[in-house]
């Protein structure tokens, strides 16, 4: 059984009839940018997500960047080291300075103790991420006391405590790359807030600062999701729950086959996960890594380097040494496979594949 680690097909399949019909009626309206389809998905994913406004933009680093400038944040702000580079590139490209907070090794999520340790007055916005799709604790880092911004681009229809994340700051964003939870079969992104000043704000700055004619009131961006894109949105949104309750299912049943499997410590997940994707800690993991490809199966890294030690944030000023649990988990962690079609059978067959690894001596 050949099982990459992730594949869209069956997904895209499953709804060709829904984004078909809505690609037919895009071109037969003829509009492409900031149309009835965006107008319609933004109502139905803030619905979704059990909020009141959801703003469309380009991609989810546009939609960090977006609330650092609708926030108006140009003072120190805070991440963790552990994430896609793209957070830590919309910090910068919003024009703030970026600095890195640990991970709690337990999750691999931002450790909230470090980060509340980290503030001082010139702190002005902290990015949680809601990394692998599972919330951190954010009911402790909206206490903290600076601006939040979550980054939720791989947390689409999580909550924390049975609470949507609007609930703890007005600033959710989300990324639709093709592999997330919700993709497009694109580039896409949105911000979901409660707060209608904040989406006017964001709808302003997306579109070059305008109110919808040629003139600019302020400096904005060109960052809009477009029609195209919301095709294949609105025909996956209605899957979501679905999808994501057989991701969950997917990942309690390598959490069954993995348990005490010698060489892979499993992170600790919790119930408001939506297991965007299976992560764990592995010994020799290169040999791993390379035992299992032989065998058909995909494996992923994310992330292979903390963002602390990239060239591109040398400006945080944090050497090698200073972030010690991300720079450790960032050696050990492998992605398994995981996609809401994956069989049954697939997700016990990586884990006897493992699991024989181990037992052979590390292969």
């Amino acid at each position: 059984m050949h099982l990459p680690v992730v594949n869209l097909r069956p997904s895209i399949e499953a709804t060709r009839p829904e984004w078909q019909a809505r690609l037919d009626a895009m071109f037969a309206r003829g509009q492409f940018i900031l149309g009835e389809g965006l107008a319609e998905f933004e109502r139905d994913y803030a619905a979704s997500l059990q909020a009141k406004f959801a703003v469309g933009v380009a991609n989810g680093t546009d939609a960090i960047a977006l609330c650092l400038r609708a926030a108006r944040v140009t003072g120190e702000t805070i991440t963790t080291a552990l994430s896609a580079p793209f957070t830590g590139i919309a910090i910068t490209s919003a024009g703030a300075k970026i600095r890195f907070a640990d991970v709690d090794p337990e999750t691999l999520s931002v450790d909230p103790d470090d980060l509340g340790n980290r503030i001082t007055k010139r702190t002005a916005a902290l990015v949680p991420v809601h990394l692998y799709g599972q919330p951190c604790r954010i009911d402790r880092i909206a206490k903290l006391g600076p601006v939040v911004i979550q980054d939720a681009c791989q947390a689409h229809g999580a909550r924390f405590q049975g609470q949507p994340l609007t609930k703890f700051s007005p600033y959710v964003a989300y990324s639709f790359y093709p592999t997330k939870n919700l993709g497009a079969l694109g580039d896409g992104g949105a911000v979901v807030t409660d707060r209608a000043d904040v989406a006017r704000r964001l709808r302003l700055l997306r579109d070059g600062g305008r109110k919808g004619g040629q003139v600019s009131y302020e400096t904005g961006i060109n960052s809009r999701l477009d029609e195209m894109q919301c095709c294949y949105l609105s025909a996956f949104l209605p899957r979501l729950a679905e999808w994501n309750a057989q991701r969950r299912h997917l990942a309690k049943l390598y959490d069954e086959s993995l348990t005490g499997c010698p060489g892979i410590q499993l992170l600790k997940r919790h119930a408001c996960s939506v297991s965007h994707l299976y992560v764990v800690r592995a010994k020799q993991r290169g040999r791993l890594r390379e035992y299992l490809a032989q065998h058909g199966i995909g494996t992923g890294i994310h992330y292979p380097v903390p963002l602390h030690l990239h060239p591109a944030f040398a400006s945080a000023g944090q050497k090698r040494g200073s972030l010690p649990h991300a720079e450790k988990a960032c050696r050990e962690i492998v992605s398994l496979p995981l996609w809401p079609y994956l069989p049954d059978s697939g997700a016990f067959e990586v884990a006897e594949r493992i699991r024989a690894f181990y037992a052979g001596g590390g292969g």
